[in-house]
Order: structure tokens, then sequence, then C-alpha cells
């Protein structure tokens, strides 16, 4: 959705009704991922993709009837082995695809979520898409990590609305099982800004079957911040980027930092460490999701450095590089800078989880390890070595 948000957004705004449909699940090799959508507009235009062009015609129909009919529909396109011209995926895959009526009167909530969208801040829909109950259908539930449950603005009372009562009402859904499921489910694919599909009991019972629910994650990337043009920060880049975070190398040496050398940066800075991340900080790009890698060790850029990251408010991780003898020292100057143990404490060095890494690769794994691990609260163990539940009974990532 976020693609057409736009232009969504401009024919809601004007009270015009818009058919929508999501692609809310694939399998196989599918050309669009979940949470790609087309529009069909009330001029009869269509906006997006679902699929690259080979079920866009089909969508539009059903998009269309839709619109004239207000019932939402759950279709799934994929390859037909009886009819070779009937539609489907020429690439072999097969997609899910969510389509529904979109207007001022069924979708009230819509901008406040484009307004948390546009400002940055990180929103989920979850959008009930098969249920027993047909009145359960195309439920919405707006969670937002402050406020776990709907936030919908008030609107009138129209008996035309369907499923008004549920779509408006309480931050919840018909039930508190129900709310609790989807709000811990779709908090955690907040986190990492993951679109899916869940599957649940008709009352959102963790091993039933019957009710599927897509949770759109609008969330901005968190970012990962690497301090030091080396070898080592070009694969903790890329390894950031894989991870789905926004990358930034920094450095103040600018034959180091230059954007061939990492090219999986989303931005290469050229600035002292620690003067860059006082000025992020005061531009309020730093939050409690950014982590922050020091690789550079090198005191003259790691101390100032450390002494502002420590000193912020809230991070979800601060490492820094180095050996033993490394570590010894800059801890004796941090100390001497004034920062104190509660501060001290928070500082993951040497960096990384003991892998036994070597080369710029492990390393980069073993430093992504230690901040995954902190972000979700695992311990580092090898599960082999553990028992009782692999993951925690809530989502509830550091940090988030």
């Amino acid at each position: 959705m976020r693609d057409v948000l736009g232009e969504l957004m401009a024919w809601w705004e004007s009270g015009e009704t818009i058919g929508v449909g999501t692609v809310v699940a694939t399998f196989q090799s599918a050309p669009r991922p979940p949470g790609a959508s087309m529009l069909v507009g009330p001029d009869e235009t269509a906006v997006g993709s679902v699929s690259g062009g080979c079920v866009e015609g089909a969508v539009y129909e059903l998009a269309q009837s839709v619109v004239g009919s207000g019932e939402p529909v759950l279709e799934r396109y994929g390859v037909s082995d009886d009819d070779a011209f009937a539609v489907g995926l020429t690439c072999g895959g097969i997609l899910d695809v969510w389509v529904e009526q979109v207007s001022r009167e069924t979708f009230p909530e819509l901008g406040e979520i484009a307004a948390d969208i546009e400002a940055g801040r990180p929103v989920a829909l979850a959008t009930v898409i098969e249920h027993p109950d047909p009145a359960r259908l195309g439920t919405r539930l707006v969670i937002r990590p402050d406020a776990p449950g709907a936030v919908v603005p008030d609107v009138d009372q129209d008996p035309g609305v369907q499923n008004l009562e549920l779509r408006q009402g309480l931050s919840r859904l018909w039930s508190d099982r129900a709310t609790d499921a989807v709000t811990d489910d779709a908090l955690g694919l907040l986190a990492s800004g993951t679109n899916a599909t869940l599957t649940y009991g008709p009352d959102g019972e963790r091993r039933g079957e019957g009710m599927r629910v897509f949770v759109w994650a609008f969330a901005p990337k968190p970012r990962l911040l690497v301090f030091g043009a080396i070898d080592f920060a070009a694969a903790v880049a890329r390894v950031g980027s894989f991870l789905g975070y926004d990358v930034t190398v920094c450095d103040a040496r600018p034959v180091f930092a230059t954007a061939s050398r990492f090219p999986d940066a989303d931005r290469v800075v050229v600035d002292w460490p620690h003067r860059y991340l006082r000025a992020e900080q005061a531009a309020g790009s730093i939050d409690r999701r950014t982590v922050i890698t020091v690789l550079t060790h090198d005191p003259k850029f790691d101390v100032p450095l450390l002494e502002e990251a420590l000193r912020l408010p809230e991070v979800a991780y601060v490492g820094a590089m180095g050996s033993r003898r490394t570590h010894d020292d800059r801890m004796a100057r941090l100390r001497e800078a004034g920062l104190g143990d509660h501060e001290l404490e928070r500082l993951s060095s040497p960096i990384g989880l003991d892998l036994g890494a070597r080369t710029p690769e492990e390393t980069a794994i073993s430093i992504a390890a230690e901040f995954i691990a902190g972000r979700w609260g695992g311990s580092g163990e090898r599960l082999a070595s553990t028992s009782g539940r692999i993951h925690q009974e809530r989502p509830s990532p550091v940090g988030e």
C-alpha cells in the first residue's frame, strides 16, 4: 500500500470510493511481495501492481465488482494445469489477493494511518481476510507500539457502513483473546518491518484455524550506524542492509569514506564520528531502535564518539571493536571522561558474540548476532543446549 498511498489518499480525501487489491500471501516464485497493492479509481484508472502484469486484468475486474457490491473478496491466483488460458502466473507462483472497497465511510482510520506513515511513525494495520463468520471479514485493527490496539477517529453512525461497530469500536476486535493475539503478533511484525498473513482459530486461538489476518507493518527502517570506513565496516553494512536496516557509514577520512567502497550503505558520510552522531541526535534521527557500531579502534575517534553514544537517552545497541588491551584502555579513557558504571554497562566491547570469527564477513555475522539477540532478548546460547519455548511468549524486542 505504501507505493500507492499518495493516489489512494487523494481519492479518499475527495470522498471517492476506490477498489483496492492487495497481495496478502505468496507461494513459490510470485513476482510481488505481500503488501503490494493495486488501486482501481473512480475514473476506472488502475494504479500500482499486484503481479507485474500476470493477473492485473482479473484483479481490475474483481475490484470493480467489489466497489459495486461492497463485499470484500479473497482470491487465489496460480497456474492452472487444466486450462492453459486460465488467469494465472507465468512464473509458476501462487498469490492470494485481498480485494476491498475503500472510502471515508468504510475506512475512516486511513487518514491517521497515512499521517503516521508520512511522519515516519511506526503503525501496523491488521485486517481479517478470512473467517467462518462473514460479518467479521474486513474488520480492522490499528496497532501502534506506544498504544497497542486500534486507534480510530470518531465517525458519525451510518447504518450503511458494514461492520461499523467492529471497525470503529473501542480499540479492539470482537474479543480480548482475538485482540491480544493479533496485537502481540502485529507488534512483532512491526518491529521487523515485515508484512504477513497470520492464522488463528475463529476467536484468535493460537493453534486453531479458520481466521486469517493480514498485517501491513508500516515501520521506518531501524538505523544502523557504522563508524570506521574499514573492511569490517563493509561487511557489517552488507549484513545490516540484508537484515533490513537503514545503513550509514561514517568516517572522518574522505579517502576511505567513499560510496564505491560501501555499495550496500544507504549513505556514506565524511565527518568526525562524534560530531555526526551529535548532529543526528539533535535532528531527532536517533531512536531506541538505532544500532551503533564503532569499528575504528582508534582512541582519537572512539573515545569522543562513545562519550556521545553512551550518554544518549536510549538506543538499541552500542558496540565497539578492539582487542582486550584496546578495550581496557578505552574503558579507562571513558572513565576519565566522566562516564559512570551505568553508562559503561551499555557498551558491548569487545563487540560481537563468540563465534570464533576470523574474516570480516564472519565478524559481521558475530556483530549482527549480538544486536539481534539484544533486540529480541535472546541469550545467544545454542538452542540445542536450552529447553522450553524457543521464542518469548509475547514479542517484546528490546528497544521497540
